[in-house]
């Protein structure tokens, strides 16, 4: 890291100086798939601030431990201390809520609100009890703490200490003692207008009453939920109104069971699982409780602008296109976000068919909404601040009492904006083909502190901006990837670095300095047997697709080749991989230099529908999961052809979750194209995955069926030719392994002999065991190098 000073420290973390590192080469399957913990090393991990900035934590392993601990980096000794537990307990929570003027900042720990006073760091108590209070919030005038505890609000002076009840919110319905049938109010008539004591007794109880009535103190209003959930509940910063959301579950939909068969009781025992795409969801509503007037009431939604909009889809359905009638579509709340004045409030509402987010100021007093910013996309609602899902709001927040700020794919890549509820104004703060990745607001409300990857798709880098927007200040330089945790002070960043063949380090930047002040590393990670190594920065290329566009990958290069190519398809879909920093796929990573150690050429793509490049590459398989994602690896094999003479007969493909999903789709529709490929823990049939992640793409498998025929390997595996290696985790609780076992029946009826199945009883999707790592990759490993 040419750009970066190292600071020198001792830890207890340094391996034994006296003994010579083991050498690493050969790289064997067995040497890289053990516990990385073991002789790899850790890297630091949730990185916070102490209060008076002048410590910096995070958590770390160098003494290989079965788990991380904590750890503590102060800038006056620069030493580094293992943090004891007794002192760890009496830290302060993380993260919190700061007042206005950032003199105080409220925050939850162990179900109970603290508050630091920043003028002498020093903590005090507010709850202590064995109900869980949470999301602490201060008053318009700061003078009381807003928390949530069950399913209330109550409020606490900080005075006083008093703590009062601002919500009652019950459970079930509310019992009507007058609710009684015609003959019961007959026959109480009649016993009263017949029976004197009775009427005299039943004046004196009355009498009573209103006495008993008159001398309780004034309670919230009963608010009964009958069967729905309540979430979401604020108070408006004047104390006049509190908003919440209401949630019907729709106990019709049906979840799935996932069969633990190894287990300590030596029965097989069923893990409760997830729900199917197309499931019944819940459907939340979003009321407005008015203390003054003692009223609750819903929030309306017809009259958002597109409510009633019809998807583009349906086109390819005439017989649903032409019966489709006017009805809401369902929506989620999020917010409201207050002004700092507490005259003003915004809300972001999210439709569930992913299509549709718009921001909306809200008039609690008369429930009234006027948009500020709609985004419609006929694919699906995404990209980095902006949230991919319905249940997230995306970033958003107050610059002043008429400002607010938001990120938006509305040019196709996703930028920071800003909107004047009073002039209407809208102004791109960012623009260009790049995205911003994280948005962080000084204490001042001054500047933006931003990661984009502007400098190239596959680096991000630290900004500053003006909020006004303009020319932006890059704090980072050297290539890779820079996550930042910015100080309380504001004065110095903590910062994760890493790069392609490093993994990620804790450094700390002077943001006093000059413009070129640069990190100094704080943590030294690896260990000696890791960098006896030369692991190789794969190069980043671009390969032209056949639709013309340039899809990124990144290529690991033989010495000497042996005329074969092995192509690695990450997973999550929308995730990158050809980036210039640390893998999550570190595995992968270590075994490609395997590969490329015996002579393989190895690609690894950002295919479409991985992050980073806007959202036309997002939502490329919109409708086909299986179409432009595969054709641009059919792409890559042809590529490696022509520029590295590879044969077009050795080209093998693997990858796990998604990857596993192309690599079947690979196999069933070009089978022409790889002679062989591994599926790690694939989808099979789209149809039987989840609501969240499959219903954006391919719409709802009753709605849209032919999108789910193109998509689903199941429908072709007829085409299978080569030679398929299947693994899969059987405690699998996100791709269920219900999807590999009807797999392997439809192969069977099909007559298929060139495939097989590992099992793994005690693994989940992600594996965890060094011997399951190690067994499925020797199986790779004996596919390619047999079957190539």
């Amino acid at each position: 890291m040419k750009h970066f000073r190292k600071l020198t420290f001792l830890t207890s973390f340094i391996f034994a100086n006296s003994l010579q590192a083991q050498s690493l080469a050969p790289l064997t399957v067995e040497k890289i798939m053990r516990d990385p913990k073991m002789w790899i090393g850790t890297s630091p991990t949730d990185i916070t601030w102490a209060d008076d900035s002048k410590t910096v934590y995070f958590n770390w392993n160098p003494d290989k431990n079965l788990s991380d601990s904590l750890y503590a980096y102060a800038l006056a000794g620069k030493k580094i201390t293992k943090v004891a537990p007794a002192d760890r307990r009496q830290m302060p929570g993380k993260k919190g809520i700061y007042n206005r003027a950032h003199s105080l900042r409220l925050y939850e720990k162990n179900g109970d609100i603290f508050i630091v006073n920043y003028k002498d760091f020093g903590i005090r108590q507010l709850t202590n009890t064995t109900e869980r209070e949470t999301n602490p919030a201060f008053s318009l005038d700061e003078s009381t703490v807003i928390f949530e505890r069950g399913n209330n609000l109550f409020g606490i002076a900080l005075t006083s200490g008093l703590i009062s009840q601002l919500t009652d919110f019950k459970t079930g319905t509310q019992k009507k003692e007058d609710n009684v049938g015609g003959q019961e109010k007959f026959l109480k008539a009649d016993q009263l207008a017949m029976f004197d004591v009775l009427k005299e007794r039943k004046g004196k109880k009355d009498a009573g009453k209103k006495i008993t009535e008159a001398d309780k103190p004034v309670r919230p209003k009963e608010i009964y939920l009958g069967d729905k959930n309540v979430s979401n509940q604020q108070l408006s910063p004047d104390g006049r109104y509190v908003t919440y959301r209401l949630t019907q579950v729709d106990k019709s939909a049906k979840s799935t069971l996932v069969p633990n068969y190894v287990t300590e009781s030596g029965f097989t025992e069923d893990i409760p699982a997830r729900t199917k795409v197309g499931a019944p969801e819940p459907e939340s509503e979003f009321w407005v409780y008015d203390v003054r007037k003692d009223t609750a009431r819903k929030v309306a939604t017809e009259a958002i602008p597109g409510i009633y909009d019809k998807p583009d889809y349906l086109k390819d359905y005439p017989k649903q296109d032409s019966a489709w009638k006017k009805k809401e579509r369902k929506v989620i709340f999020h917010g409201p976000f207050w002004s700092d004045n507490g005259q003003n409030a915004v809300v972001v509402i999210r439709s569930h068919d992913s299509k549709d987010r718009w921001i909306m100021s809200l008039d609690p007093a008369i429930l009234s909404l006027k948009l500020l910013d709609r985004q419609r996309d006929e694919a699906w609602i995404g990209g980095p601040g902006v949230g991919g899902y319905p249940q997230s709001a995306g970033e958003i927040g107050w610059l002043d009492d008429q400002t607010i700020y938001f990120q938006s794919e509305a040019t196709g890549y996703s930028h920071l904006y800003t909107f004047n509820i009073a002039s209407g104004q809208k102004t791109a703060l960012t623009s260009g083909r790049f995205e911003v990745q994280n948005v962080v607001l000084s204490k001042d409300k001054k500047h933006f502190y931003l990661i984009t990857n502007e400098a190239h798709p596959g680096e991000q880098h630290v900004y500053r901006m003006s909020v006004a927007g303009g020319a932006r200040i890059r704090l980072t330089h050297t290539p890779g990837a820079h996550e930042m945790t910015l100080s309380p002070d504001e004065k110095n960043i903590a910062i994760r670095f890493s790069k392609s063949n490093a993994p990620w380090e804790l450094y700390l930047l002077d943001n006093t300095a000059a413009k070129n002040a640069q990190p100094v590393q704080v943590t030294h990670s690896v260990s000696p047997e890791f960098l006896s190594y030369p692991w190789r920065e794969a190069k980043v290329v671009t390969i032209k697709a056949s639709d013309g566009q340039n899809i990124y990958a990144r290529v690991y290069e033989p010495k000497q080749s042996n005329g074969k190519a092995v192509i690695f398809v990450h997973g999550a879909g929308y995730l990158q991989n050809a980036h210039k920093w640390w893998s999550q796929y570190f595995r992968e990573y270590m075994f490609h230099n395997l590969l490329t150690d015996k002579g393989y050429t190895v690609l690894d793509m950002d295919y479409r529908a991985s992050s980073g490049y806007g959202r036309d590459w997002r939502t490329g398989i919109y409708r086909f999961m299986g179409g432009k994602d595969l054709t641009d690896h059919t792409d890559g094999a042809q590529w490696l052809v022509k520029t590295y003479g590879v044969d077009p007969k050795k080209i093998g493909i693997y990858g796990g979750s998604y990857g596993g999903f192309i690599t079947l789709m690979a196999l069933f529709t070009t089978p022409d194209v790889f002679t062989a490929g591994a599926a790690l823990r694939p989808v099979t049939d789209w149809a039987a995955y989840n609501q969240s992640y499959t219903a954006n793409i391919l719409n709802e498998p009753q709605a849209d069926s032919l999108a789910y025929r193109k998509s689903s390997p199941i429908y072709h595996a007829v085409g299978l030719k080569n030679n398929l290696l299947i693994c899969h985790g059987m405690v699998d609780v996100n791709v269920h392994y219900q999807d590999v076992v009807r797999l392997s029946q439809r192969l069977i009826e099909l007559g298929k002999n060139n495939w097989e199945l590992a099992s793994y009883p005690m693994e989940d999707h992600g594996f965890v065991e060094a011997s399951s790592w190690t067994d499925e990759y020797k199986r790779i490993l004996k596919l390619f190098d047999e079957k190539l």
